[in-house]
C-alpha cells in the first residue's frame, strides 16, 4: 500500500527511489512484524487466557506434556496478521506473485481457524475426509492460480531440475496435481512438527529464509544469470512477503520458545506450510524444497513409515511418531531435541543452497 501510493506520488523523490529497492522494503517489513509481534503478542495471550482458548494435551502424548495444558493456542492468529499488514504495507500490491501467496496465507488461515475451533468445542478437530478435502479445493485454486497467471510464459508446468542447468521437468497435465502435492503435503508436514516449544516456528524460520536468497536472486536476472537459474519477473517481490513472514516466526519463537506461553495451532501451522509449499512452486523449486524443508520431510516420513512398518510387520519403527516424539520418548530433554533438529535443519539449507552452484 505504501508503495503503491508514495511512488506513483512522489515520484522521483529520494522517498520514491528507496521504495523501488526491494531489499529496504523487506527489511522494513521483517521489523514491522517484528514489532507487531512482540506489542500484540502479550494482549493475544491474556484474551485468549480469558477466552479459555488452550491447548488439551492429547491422551497419547508423552508424560512430559502434561505440563503444557491450559497454554493458550490459536497463535497462529498474530503470526499470520503479523505477516499480513506488513505485507499489505511494503509490497507491490500489483504483483501477482504477491496476490497468490497472500490468498494462500488468508484460506490456509482461515481453514486452521476453523480446525482449532471445532477442537475447542468437540476436543477433537474437523473430520479427516472435511479437512482434506478443503485442503484440496485451497490447493486446486492455488495451482490453477499460479499455471493461468503466466508468470514465466512457457514455462508454466515445468520444474527445475537439481544438479543439471538449464535443465526442466515438463509435468504438462500433471502439473496443477503436483502442486497440489506439494502445498498439502508441506502444511501437513509443518502440522505434524509442530509438537515441541519452538520446533516448527525455528525449523520453517530458518526454510522461509532460504526462499527469500532464491526469490531475491531468481527475480534478479543479473544474479540468476550468473548462476544459471531461471529468471522469474516479478518473483523479487516476494522477498518482501518472505521477510515479513520471517519478522513474523522470529516475533512468534520469542512467546513459543520453551516453556511457551502459546501455541501455534492448526491456524498458524497449515498457513505456514502452505506459504512453505507455495514459495516453492511459485518460485520453480518444488523438487528442492525436500531438502529445504529437510526437518519437515523426516517428520512426515517417520509417521508414514511408522504406519506402513506396524501394517506390515505388527512392530513400531519409531517408539513414537512424529519423529520429535521418538527421541522424547529416549528422555532427550525438549529444548536439546528442538535445537539439535534447528542445526539438522541448517544443514539441509546449506546443502540446498549449494546446489545452486553444483550445476
Amino acid at each position: 500500500m505504501i508503495y503503491n501510493i508514495i511512488v506513483p506520488l512522489l515520484r522521483g523523490s529520494i522517498v520514491s527511489n528507496l521504495l523501488r529497492y526491494i531489499t529496504f522494503r523487506a527489511i522494513y517489513a521483517a521489523v514491522t512484524s517484528l514489532l507487531i509481534s512482540f506489542i500484540a503478542g502479550p494482549y493475544l495471550i491474556r484474551y485468549l487466557k480469558k477466552c479459555h482458548i488452550e491447548d488439551n494435551v492429547r491422551e497419547y502424548s508423552p508424560e512430559s506434556h502434561n505440563s503444557k495444558k491450559g497454554t493458550p493456542t490459536m497463535g497462529g492468529i498474530l503470526i499470520i496478521l503479523s505477516i499480513l499488514i506488513p505485507a499489505l504495507l511494503w509490497a507491490d500490491l500489483t504483483n501477482k506473485y504477491v496476490l497468490i501467496m497472500l490468498s494462500g496465507i488468508t484460506f490456509a488461515g482461515i481453514l486452521g481457524f476453523v480446525d482449532d475451533m471445532v477442537k475447542l468445542r468437540k476436543n477433537k478437530g474437523m473430520r479427516t475426509w472435511v479437512k482434506l478435502s478443503s485442503q484440496i479445493i485451497i490447493s486446486l485454486a492455488l495451482g490453477l492460480w499460479v499455471y493461468y497467471a503466466h508468470l514465466k510464459p512457457g514455462y508454466e508446468s515445468l520444474t527445475n531440475v537439481l544438479f543439471i542447468k538449464n535443465l526442466f521437468l515438463n509435468l504438462g497435465i500433471f502439473y496443477v496435481p503436483f502442486v497440489m502435492l506439494v502445498i498439502i503435503g508441506s502444511s501437513n508436514a509443518v502440522n505434524l512438527s509442530d509438537g515441541l516449544d519452538g520446533l516448527a516456528i525455528g525449523v520453517f524460520a530458518l526454510a522461509i529464509g532460504s526462499f527469500i536468497i532464491l526469490s531475491y536472486a531468481l527475480g534478479n536476472i543479473n544474479i540468476s544469470n550468473y548462476l544459471n537459474l531461471l529468471y522469474l519477473p516479478g518473483s523479487g517481490e516476494l522477498t518482501v512477503i518472505l521477510a515479513a513472514t520471517v519478522g513474523a516466526s522470529l516475533g512468534f519463537l520469542w512467546f513459543n520458545a520453551h516453556p511457551a506461553e502459546i501455541f501455534m495451532g492448526d491456524t498458524g501451522s497449515l498457513s505456514l506450510g502452505t506459504i512453505l509449499g507455495l514459495s516453492a512452486v511459485l518460485l520453480k523449486q518444488e523438487i528442492l524444497l525436500i531438502f529445504i524443508g529437510g526437518v519437515f520431510v523426516l517428520e512426515a516420513g517417520s509417521v508414514l513409515l511408522q504406519v506402513a512398518g506396524f501394517k506390515i510387520t505388527g512392530k513400531r519403527v519409531f517408539k513414537m511418531a512424529p519423529l520429535h516424539h521418538h527421541f522424547e520418548m529416549k528422555g532427550w530433554p525438549e529444548t536439546k531435541i528442538v535445537i539439535r533438529f534447528w542445526i539438522i535443519e541448517i544443514l539441509f539449507i546449506l546443502f540446498a543452497l549449494s546446489t545452486l552452484k553444483i550445476r
